[in-house]
């Protein structure tokens, strides 16, 4: 597989929130094949520390395990010490995220606020640490995992793409704060993916064979496209020319309508 980064990367981390499983797992193997040493950080220390061995023995570097919940201040804090100063970090991948599906008033207000927090101020905190570090050695790279659901507004889903919305915004701000720094940011907005976020109890009655087969994208798919289009330092990517076209789509008059049954099975309304 050819290289994603040509510069040499021995020595040097990454770092990737959110990496038990799904597109951080798969960022995570991905930038330990191009030989970063990683921090991977989720809430399953077993998880993560099997996959830190997997990548270790099959890749000849090092993996750091960080068991931390990013909705708690904390642990947010906790992470903010191991990275802060740590001046050999190239990446951070803020991926840890979480969705739920029902109408805003029926939805638990506790979960609404792990997720503002998660999604907001942790990738705003954790960002912060990193940022310093990286400017100083001009050289680094910041991907914030959103969602092309940030992209319009359902029904069933009114938070998740309203944070996601906010991520994109500070990363477009970020953009253009941190030109001729040698720094560059991503937001990346991947459409439905394979992963286990639609696998827990919020979306236990969504029907997977309800979608074609050619709408879903791996999550190494997703991570091997947007770690090729960062050297673009273009800061939205969207990955999957399907994911790409129906962005393009919306622009166009009378799809919505068109577009109405598909978020129907979803749970949701399209506007």
């Amino acid at each position: 597989m050819k290289k994603a980064f040509n510069h040499t990367v021995r020595g040097r981390t990454a770092v990737v929130t959110g990496a038990s499983s799904g597109i951080g797992a798969a960022f995570a193997a991905r930038l330990a094949q191009e030989g970063y040493n990683l921090i991977l950080i989720a809430r399953r220390k077993d998880l993560l520390s099997k996959l830190a061995l997997d990548l270790e023995n099959k890749h000849h570097v090092s993996a750091a395990v960080l068991a931390a919940d990013l909705t708690a201040d904390e642990d947010v804090r906790k992470v903010e010490k191991r990275i802060s100063g740590d001046n050999s970090i190239d990446i951070l991948v803020n991926n840890a995220g979480f969705g739920t599906r029902g109408f805003f008033v029926e939805v638990d207000p506790e979960k609404s606020q792990n997720m503002v927090y998660l999604h907001v101020m942790a990738t705003l905190r954790l960002t912060a640490a990193a940022l310093p570090g990286m400017i100083a050695n001009r050289r680094g790279y910041i991907i914030q995992v959103s969602s092309i659901g940030s992209l319009f507004t359902t029904s069933h889903y009114v938070v998740y793409s309203a944070t996601k919305a906010f991520i994109n915004m500070f990363t477009l701000g970020l953009h253009k704060e941190l030109a001729g720094t040698g720094v560059k940011v991503q937001v990346l907005c991947p459409g439905l993916t394979d992963t286990g976020f639609m696998r827990t109890d919020e979306f236990r009655s969504f029907d997977y064979s309800s979608v074609p087969d050619f709408v879903w994208m791996s999550p190494e798919q997703v991570a091997e496209e947007s770690l090729k289009a960062l050297q673009k330092n273009k800061p939205v990517f969207i990955p999957g020319a399907g994911n790409r076209i129906f962005v393009r789509a919306l622009k166009t008059p009378g799809v919505k309508r068109i577009l109405g049954g598909l978020f129907k099975l979803l749970g949701g309304k399209f506007y």
